[in-house]
């Protein structure tokens, strides 16, 4: 029997309605909202009534110093947004079939396939689309999927943990990730290689912030070893100012293997000769399930799949 309810008649759910609560739920105020979408307070007031009445329900708590989403706004909110998107994405293959090229993709990665498996992904795709605008963003994979799941990047490269919504997220494995000890070059330790954890326990070292994957695992190195973990210990993810406390000190950094070579294939560290019986998780190529991708998307994808097959000799 068909829906004769309000919420049934998709045909009163309008754009303008979308684009305000979308706007709402950024904004946090009426007010703010309205000045984004270049309305009037009392316009915006009105709409957002007017849909609610057709609904049939409170999408926004009113509170004395702004609005926030109740359980009913959270839902189309996130609709909204995906609604939006794929509007978005419309007028963007439209647009690039009159312009002749694809539009744009934006790709987040963590450090390591960010410098090994990005940049000849990215290369091979300019090389054959030189109209396809790219764009790069490098940091934690939470962080990543978080914009993932804003819409405001197309395909990660990192990891997925318990927390992550993976019926939304298509998930391909790639690779694992070895880690590697790096000091400066001429550092008095590399003329005692081999070298055992006991040997540099008690050694001043650059580590991941408590709570991190890396971190974790690089003390369970040495508790595996039965030692406690090294206690001096400056905590940062800043790559930059990692190389640069290293070449004003003796400390000692743990580094995703790709990212420890990279730096020593440019004289600005040294692999340290000590066996680090320490593995990342698989990362891998993460995309959404509940979105249509671009053309643009879908040629960025399958030039990190070919890089991957080149890089680490996956079959994607």
């Amino acid at each position: 029997m068909p829906d004769a309810s309000p919420w049934g008649n998709r045909g009163r759910l309008k754009t303008r309605q979308l684009l305000l609560v979308v706007a709402l739920a950024d904004e946090g105020s009426i007010h703010r909202a309205a000045a984004a979408l270049n309305m009037t307070q009392p316009a915006a007031s009105k709409l957002l009534r007017e849909l609610e009445e057709s609904i049939g329900a409170v999408l926004f708590e009113r509170l004395p110093r702004g609005m926030r989403p109740t359980l009913y706004g959270d839902a189309l909110i996130r609709h909204a947004r995906a609604a939006l998107g794929s509007l978005d994405q419309a007028h963007e293959e439209l647009a690039a079939l009159k312009a002749g090229h694809l539009g744009h993709v934006a790709v987040g990665a963590i450090t390591s396939p960010g410098l090994r498996l990005v940049p000849p992904a990215v290369a091979a795709v300019k090389g054959t689309h030189a109209g396809l605008h790219v764009s790069v963003e490098i940091d934690t994979s939470n962080v990543l999927l978080e914009h993932l799941a804003q819409e405001k990047i197309d395909i990660v490269l990192g990891r997925l943990s318990a927390e992550h919504d993976k019926l939304r997220l298509r998930y391909e494995p790639l690779t694992g990730e070895p880690v590697a000890a790096v000091v400066r070059p001429g550092h008095p330790l590399l003329a005692q290689a081999p070298l055992s954890l006991a040997d540099v326990q008690r050694a001043a070292w650059v580590v991941p912030p408590a709570g991190s994957v890396l971190r974790h695992r690089f003390e369970l190195v040495f508790q595996r070893a039965s030692l406690a973990p090294p206690a001096n210990l400056v905590e940062t993810s800043a790559l930059l100012f990692i190389t640069q406390l290293l070449e004003q000190s003796d400390m000692i950094a743990v580094l995703a293997e790709d990212v420890a070579r990279y730096y020593a294939r440019h004289g600005i560290v040294t692999v340290l000769p000590l066996e680090m019986d320490c593995r990342m998780d698989d990362f891998g190529l993460i995309t959404r399930t509940d979105r249509l991708h671009s053309p643009a998307v879908a040629v960025m994808a399958d030039a990190i799949r070919a890089a991957a097959r080149e890089v680490y000799g996956v079959a994607l």
